[in-house]
């Protein structure tokens, strides 16, 4: 997936996956994931999917700033 934020493409095949948090069993209905991204150039972002009755019902990328990322990691 690809989304253009503030001018700069978030890319999930041309990143590197830093963390990813499952929950759920594969084919739950409410089961999602949350995947930590960082491109080449050193930006983060969290890639976000899941399914029909998750807090994710579509697939969504939001940026996070470097700063941010321990605290979203220890959230979890």
């Amino acid at each position: 997936m690809c989304k253009e934020i503030n001018d700069i493409l978030y890319d999930t095949t041309s990143s590197t996956i830093d963390k990813k948090f499952t929950y759920g069993k594969p084919g739950d209905a409410d089961g999602y994931e949350e995947t930590l991204y960082i491109t080449n150039d050193g930006k983060y972002f969290i890639y976000t999917n899941g399914g029909p009755m998750s807090k994710y019902t579509t697939e969504n990328i939001t940026a996070i700033e470097r700063e941010d990322v321990k605290n979203w990691i220890l959230s979890h």
